[in-house]
């Protein structure tokens, strides 16, 4: 696995990439003022402190794979979970009558939605192939530590896959929505980087 500073600037970078792609056709540059000064801190971090590259350059083929599917994965629900909280605050703005200011510069609520669905599907996919790759390719995650990410994975991914079935069968939306992607998005970095810190700077 890669080290933690890198895993963080990597993700952050990737979900900067996905915002400035989707800010082509939609107006979601608000998005940016989130994850950009985070992408800056974990940038800084990782030139600041020693290396912490983990996984070597001869690893298997099948294990690098693995990474690069869990840091995909990773950055499209960051990105949906930056999505949910740009949505919270456009409901809170609207329920308390304040159309103005920068909320004018978002898309409509039903394109944010669209948007934050498209990104919790796609990031789905990508966990999906994530667990299954690590089923086949890591040897014995008790061995190496991986026992609790496994099991937040696998939370996240039930979480995930609840919000969609109650999205496609029950119509979930507005705050359900948001409660669910960020419950389940915690889940997971809770499993990405709390193991990465507990290995690294704990144990």
């Amino acid at each position: 696995q890669i080290g933690f500073f890198d895993a963080a600037s990597s993700v952050t970078i990737v979900i900067s990439l996905l915002v400035l792609i989707i800010s082509i056709k939609r107006h979601t540059e608000i998005l940016a003022l989130i994850i950009l000064p985070l992408s800056a801190l974990a940038l800084l971090a990782q030139n600041i402190t020693p290396s912490s590259y983990m996984l070597p350059y001869d690893a298997p083929q099948g294990l690098k794979i693995h990474v690069l599917v869990s840091l995909v994965a990773c950055s499209l629900l960051g990105l949906a979970a930056c999505m949910a909280v740009v949505l919270s605050l456009q409901n809170t703005l609207l329920h308390n009558h304040q159309p103005g200011g920068w909320l004018k510069k978002l898309p409509p609520l039903q394109v944010m939605e669209k948007l934050l669905f498209d990104s919790i599907i796609a990031g789905f996919i990508g966990l999906t192939l994530a667990l299954l790759s690590g089923f086949i390719f890591l040897e014995d995650i008790f061995a190496q530590h991986l026992a609790h990410k496994t099991a937040l994975s696998i939370i996240a991914w039930l979480v995930f896959a609840t919000l969609l079935g109650g999205r496609f069968t029950l119509g979930w939306r507005g705050r359900t929505a948001i409660r669910w992607t960020l419950g389940g998005f915690i889940s997971l970095m809770l499993a990405y980087f709390g193991s990465k810190f507990v290995i690294e700077f704990i144990i």
